[in-house]
């Protein structure tokens, strides 16, 4: 039986989730704060407009306290860049309060994809404030990610908390590196990778193929699309120990590569003119920046409609890094791992899936 009032009292159901992890953002107002008080914040900062977001957040971290509370719920704190797998020991739930940003920064830390993630945007953009074309820019974050925000947490969350709420299964990005000594695997990216020189000016050098067992016919899961100047060459490389041959290899000159889930699709990939997926599909999709294609008739076109394209969820990527030093950015600019010369890179779309809540409709 289920009585409604402010908080949506639940009578005689148990619990489903009942250790709470909270994740929660760390604001510009306390960034800049603390540069403040060492002398080395901004001369512009407007803090007046910093201070009233960072009161926004701070009220929607207290109400969300107050209903856990309210609801019994046994729950943890922590802040966003103090987060560590320890804190993750017994609980059942995160829920991320901030933007997409923290809804990121907690999934890198849930990469077993065995405890389910909720997103609540604490501060979100009014439709006055989407505006381009006002004196100031006063957007906030798109909250894509979370299943509510801080007007609606009071009655978005207690059915969640009792077994109810709608969980999506989100496919993500596994990326292992295999540098001269050493072969690391990545976090899970559950928007996208930027793979690129770490100077946005500098060119990015690499050779991109398809992995395939090497016991596998050369000519299986291989795109229709018939590059030209490529060869199905009889190099074989090995990741985790397994040899693989690496099929239509093409080399490239550009300022780099978008890697993208269809949850990231609608994000910089979007931005960048790639193609919107329908966040339940298990495929991946690239799409290279400004690729330097030589000016060559028989080539140009068919090159240039090969930079961006859908990866099937049973195929892998390959890159062979060809610039002095590179970088690939997962989940935007605050994660990073750093490649050199001859690393290579295995992309495909095999790690653990993260359950997501989100609102009914899909995203």
């Amino acid at each position: 039986i289920r009585v409604w009032g402010v908080y949506r009292v639940f009578i005689m159901l148990s619990l489903r989730f009942k250790r709470l992890l909270v994740v929660i953002k760390q604001t510009a107002y306390e960034e800049y704060s603390q540069l403040k008080l060492r002398g080395q914040a901004p001369k512009a900062l407007r803090w007046k407009r910093l201070e009233s977001r960072y009161e926004s957040h701070k009220t929607c971290v207290t109400n969300l306290l107050s209903i856990l509370r309210h609801h019994n719920v046994d729950f943890a704190c922590i802040n966003r860049v103090e987060l560590d797998r320890q804190h993750l020991s017994g609980v059942d739930l995160v829920v991320a309060v901030g933007g997409d940003g923290t809804v990121l920064s907690a999934a890198h830390f849930l990469d077993h994809g065995t405890i389910p993630l909720l997103g609540i945007n604490s501060d979100p953009t009014s439709e006055d404030d989407k505006s381009v074309k006002k004196k100031s820019d006063e957007r906030r974050s798109h909250g894509a990610l979370c299943m509510c925000t801080a007007q609606d947490m009071d009655t978005a969350l207690p059915p969640v908390l009792y077994g109810d709420g709608h969980i999506e299964t989100r496919t993500r990005i596994q990326t292992v590196v295999k540098s001269t000594f050493a072969e690391t695997r990545l976090v899970p990216a559950l928007n996208d990778m930027l793979i690129a020189n770490p100077s946005p000016a500098a060119v990015s050098r690499f050779r991109m193929g398809w992995l395939q067992k090497a016991n596998q016919s050369q000519h299986s899961q291989i795109p229709d699309t018939q590059i030209p100047n490529c060869e199905i060459y009889g190099t074989v490389t090995r990741f985790s120990g397994i040899p693989y041959s690496v099929t239509n290899s093409i080399n490239v000159w550009s300022s780099g590569m978008w890697v993208s889930t269809a949850t990231g699709s609608s994000a910089a990939m979007a931005a960048a003119g790639g193609k919107h997926m329908n966040t339940s599909s298990r495929d991946l999709q690239y799409l290279i920046r400004e690729h330097m294609i030589e000016n060559h008739p028989s080539t140009k076109q068919e090159l240039a409609d090969f930079n961006n394209k859908i990866v099937g969820s049973e195929e892998q990527l390959t890159l062979r890094w060809n610039s002095q030093k590179g970088r690939i950015f997962i989940d935007g600019s605050h994660l990073s791992h750093n490649l050199e010369l001859g690393d290579e890179i295995l992309i495909n779309a095999k790690a653990p899936p993260l359950s997501l809540f989100t609102r009914d409709a899909a995203l």
